[in-house]
């Protein structure tokens, strides 16, 4: 009942900033907004419900198996094509939570038979990539829905990574986390444009945003980690080329939107970010990380920014463990960031509460 006076609450509001132009379907709203409550259920229940559909079809699967289904490629395949339809066959007939469990997990287990089948039978890796990409672009489009969409874009750039490391062009990666930075700055700085437009089911929104953002994580880390690509610290450099700008485009944009005008206050925020973000140059992992965050701060997206502080903190301890300085020189780089970051919080914290008292 309290959620719904809130919705009414900011129907009105939105029409008293609109005025009469500003047209609604209430009837819609309501029945939107009545079907995902009948959705809604606790974290506990949706993973419990999860694992048990998992085992259910692997306990199915593994009856296959013992009847003899890996000694047959095609009927690998076929068996996987199986699973991946009936998944999103079920994932679109029906709206219940256990079924879109189990869907979730036929759609897995298929995928991962067709990519088993079809590597026996010798067709090619990139393929099977390809291939891999089709089906998950395919299941998109037809189902909209979170999990499995949310799934569909872990599997596509997935198999973009893989093509990388196969084909042996590891420098790719700088492009591959290039796309996805501005794909996520465009994604974030037009929201609203991205939901009203009916190209785009506004149900894709959200598990698109988070596959994407898992997937920069994934890009960054082959960047962030040395040893992993053998670009060489010579190339590492190359994705801050698109890291730093975007972020100090996202700070102009939050500073505009707190209200800071002061020459002075601007040289200091822009100077603060500049210092902090070069020695990221060779890093740029922390740079990303960073402008996850800024981006979920934002927009106001919380879980976003959870992922990103978490991150930002794994690839600053992953930069310092890497350095090659002694143990004293490190604890002193430590430090001396520590007390900037500080500063740059006592300063912001005082701007905003003087912005907060007008």
């Amino acid at each position: 009942m309290e959620n719904d006076i809130n919705i009414r609450k900011n129907i009105e509001y939105i029409r008293e900033l609109e005025g009469n132009s500003f047209k609604f379907n209430e009837t819609e709203i309501e029945k939107e907004y009545a079907n995902s409550q009948k959705e809604k259920s606790s974290i506990a229940i949706k993973i419990l419900s999860v694992i048990g559909g998992f085992l259910a079809t692997l306990a199915f699967l593994g009856f296959l198996l013992i009847a003899g289904l890996h000694d047959s490629e095609v009927g690998l395949v076929i068996t996987g094509i199986g699973f991946t339809g009936v998944a999103i066959w079920s994932n679109v007939e029906y709206k219940k939570l256990i079924i879109d469990t189990l869907s979730v997990s036929a759609y897995a287990i298929g995928l991962c038979l067709i990519a088993s089948g079809l590597t026996a039978l010798d067709v090619g890796d990139h393929t099977v990539c390809i291939l891999l990409m089709l089906i998950s672009l395919l299941t998109i489009g037809i189902t909209k829905s979170y999990i499995l969409s949310f799934i569909s874009v872990l599997t596509i750039n997935g198999c973009f990574i893989y093509l990388i490391i196969d084909s042996d062009v590891h420098s790719l990666i700088h492009i591959y986390d290039a796309i996805l930075l501005v794909l996520l700055t465009y994604m974030f700085l037009n929201e609203a444009k991205l939901l009203a437009d009916k190209r785009l089911p506004s149900k894709l929104y959200n598990p698109i945003r988070i596959g994407l953002i898992i997937s920069l994580i994934i890009g960054l880390v082959f960047v962030g980690q040395r040893g992993i690509f053998d670009f060489g610290i010579k190339h590492i450099w190359v994705s801050s080329i698109i890291t730093i700008p975007l972020t100090i485009y996202l700070i102009s944009l939050i500073v505009k939107i707190i209200g800071i005008t002061n020459t002075k206050s601007l040289y200091l925020i822009y100077s603060f970010s500049i210092l902090f973000l070069i020695p990221t140059a060779i890093s740029p992992a922390i740079s990303g990380a960073l402008l996850i965050i800024l981006l979920s701060f934002l927009v106001n997206y919380k879980t976003g920014l959870v992922i990103g502080v978490i991150s930002f903190i794994y690839f600053i301890s992953q930069y310092y463990y890497d350095l090659n300085f002694t143990l004293l020189t490190k604890s002193i780089i430590l430090f001396v960031s520590g007390i900037v970051f500080l500063l740059f919080y006592v300063f912001t914290h005082k701007k905003l509460g003087q912005n907060e008292e007008v």
